[in-house]
């Protein structure tokens, strides 16, 4: 989902229904919605998804979010739609009992719904900022700017970046996403400054990266150093190879920076013995659509580059080195399970 192309809820659906519906009923949603997709579905189908509709109102705020994302993505059902349905009836036709498949669907525990939940727990003052931002990258875009005083920066995926240089001061205002920053340095002494709505990071002749969203702020430094100041006022000096997280209300202990946060800028998804959950995460800000991971292999520990331009690659590529398998219950809605 693009900075400036943040949805808006759609009609009659209640803004936090998604985040009420649990990911196993997402889950079950998506392979319902599979299914009753295709053409040859049968009134016993049906009648089966209005029972599981009925057993709760979660089951009924799941379907109802998996309805309103699929509009989105009405261009990825053709040619996709047909092969996802197919699966999900050679699934159910496995086992005896398979009408219980729907039940294994309901263990994975989905991660990374990403533009789909995320907007929804923004606030409204940093929407409106991210619609007005100076530079915009959209889902799997990156983008690289150099500023009048020869400042590099690069935008990661779904990011929004403002500008502010001034008399005083050069200031850059993240309201999304990720960057990564090469400071210049600057004949009139003018401190260089990254802002977001929990506090601002004054640079210290550096190369750092600056990842704001899922309720934080995280700040990795590469080279030089960073000084933190969050909205309570507190201060943390952050050193090369070196991170923090901050709030409004609290910053984090230092832990190491991770090469991973600089890696993007090549085009690069680097996993340094890190579960593969987190692996999924990263992935996921890549690619249009939903990637889910089972808990039963969420914690497999990954190494290895993966490609952010071809989500798809980086999936067959797990799926030839783990003892995994890539489900795709709809053209959009990808889980990676146990094999």
């Amino acid at each position: 989902m693009a900075a400036g192309d943040i949805p808006m809820p759609p009609a009659g659906q209640p803004e936090q229904g998604a985040a009420k519906a649990g990911f196993a009923s997402l889950e079950q949603a998506a392979a319902w919605y599979a299914t009753l997709r295709g053409d040859g579905v049968t009134e016993r189908e049906r009648q089966a998804w209005r029972n599981w509709l009925a057993q709760s109102p979660e089951h009924a705020q799941a379907w109802a979010h998996i309805e309103a994302v699929s509009r989105r993505f009405d261009p990825l059902r053709n040619g996709g739609h047909e092969a996802a349905v197919a699966g999900i009836k050679a699934a159910r036709r496995g086992t005896a009992g398979r009408r219980h498949a729907l039940g294994g669907i309901a263990g994975l525990a989905g991660l990374a719904l990403a533009g789909w939940l995320g907007w929804r727990q923004t606030p409204l003052p940093e929407i409106v900022m991210a619609w007005g931002a100076d530079f915009h990258t959209g889902t799997g875009e990156r983008r690289e700017i150099t500023l009048t005083d020869g400042t590099q920066v690069w935008l990661n995926t779904d990011s929004a970046l403002s500008v502010d240089y001034q008399a005083g001061a050069r200031l850059l205002k993240l309201a999304a996403g990720e960057i990564l920053i090469q400071t210049a340095g600057d004949r009139t002494g003018r401190p260089f400054y990254v802002q977001t709505r929990f506090g601002r990071m004054q640079a210290l002749g550096t190369r750092f990266s600056v990842n704001h969203g899922d309720g934080r702020t995280r700040l990795d430094v590469f080279e030089g150093a960073v000084e933190i100041r969050n909205a309570t006022g507190a201060v943390q000096r952050v050193e090369a190879g070196q991170r923090a997280d901050f709030t409004a209300e609290q910053i984090s202990t230092i832990a190491p920076a991770e090469r991973a946060r600089e890696a993007w800028r090549r085009g690069v998804v680097l996993a340094d013995d890190i579960p593969l959950r987190q692996l999924i995460e990263d992935l996921a800000r890549y690619r249009r659509g939903h990637i889910g991971v089972a808990p039963e292999v969420a914690e497999l520990t990954v190494m290895g580059v993966y490609p952010a331009d071809d989500t798809d690659r980086a999936l067959a590529m797990l799926e030839n080195t783990l003892p995994v398998r890539i489900r795709r219950t709809l053209p959009w809605w990808v889980t990676v399970e146990a094999r």
